[in-house]
């Protein structure tokens, strides 16, 4: 199948494949999607059902990210890097699943650096443009009993705890925007999907795995999603989508852990 360029978007879409590829292609998907974001979409999914089944409400209950993994300092970093490195198995698959021979696939899905200052620019205007309304939306949420309250670092104060939320930010990114993204919208491209319903899908997909933070915030997820979505379609490029995730994720674990006690939050 050699790759062809549509008229309306940035993103290299291949010919239509045979019925039996397009059977191989579907199976891929829900392999590597059960392997990661799938997955965590049905694990969220039971456990908002967990959290509206008991007796506090919604608000009252709090889920803490980045938690330690041990009351061993050591042995707490070691876990924490081979979270880290594992949880990215499914980013290298996605990337293999995608390369052609003679082509980068890095580059077929705008992973490169051949952008470097242009995609920082729009990595970090994205950022500001999802984050800010983001704080709104859980304001919102947790005052209504949408969401849960959120702890977003639960790490011990270990000279490597920032490093370690910063690279667990990029983590996040890469596995989010490839998969969700990347993989997903040229995967779906390829089996004739309607480039709308593939950015829903994406969307879907994005809100799915953050239902445990209840459905105010998966709504919310949701609205990135789509506009994620829609950014690659136009452009063909994950890196600002990247950059603007590892931001927000940054911004957002790495503030808590500075001024959690300042600004005595819990």
């Amino acid at each position: 199948m050699t790759p062809a360029t549509g008229p309306e978007s940035g993103v290299p879409v291949q010919t239509q494949p045979d019925g039996r590829s397009r059977r191989r292609l579907g199976v891929e998907v829900w392999i590597v999607l059960g392997l990661s974001l799938g997955q965590s979409g049905v694990y969220a999914l039971v456990r908002l059902i967990e959290r509206l089944t008991r007796e506090e409400r919604l608000s009252e209950q709090r889920v803490t990210m980045n938690r330690s993994r041990s009351e061993r300092e050591y042995f707490d970093l070691t876990f924490q890097l081979l979270n880290i490195g594992f949880a990215l198995i499914p980013v290298a698959l996605a990337l293999f699943l995608l390369s052609t021979p003679g082509q980068s696939v890095l580059r077929r899905i705008g992973l490169d650096f051949s952008r470097p200052w242009r995609d920082l620019a729009i990595g970090a205007g994205l950022a500001v443009i999802i984050g800010v309304p983001g704080l709104g939306v859980y304001a919102v949420g947790v005052a209504f009993d949408w969401n849960v309250s959120i702890s977003a670092s639960g790490l011990q104060d270990y000279w490597w705890s920032v490093p370690i939320l910063i690279l667990r930010a990029l983590m996040n990114a890469l596995l989010e925007e490839v998969i969700a993204v990347g993989y997903l919208m040229t995967r779906l491209r390829q089996l004739g999907w309607h480039v709308y319903a593939a950015i829903a899908a994406s969307s879907v997909l994005r809100g799915s795995y953050h239902l445990y933070q209840g459905y105010g915030m998966a709504l919310g997820n949701m609205a990135m999603g789509a506009v994620f979505a829609w950014w690659y379609h136009r452009t063909g490029r994950v890196m600002p989508l990247v950059i603007a995730h590892t931001i927000l994720d940054i911004v957002s674990f790495v503030g808590y852990f500075l001024f959690r006690d300042t600004l005595d939050l819990p």
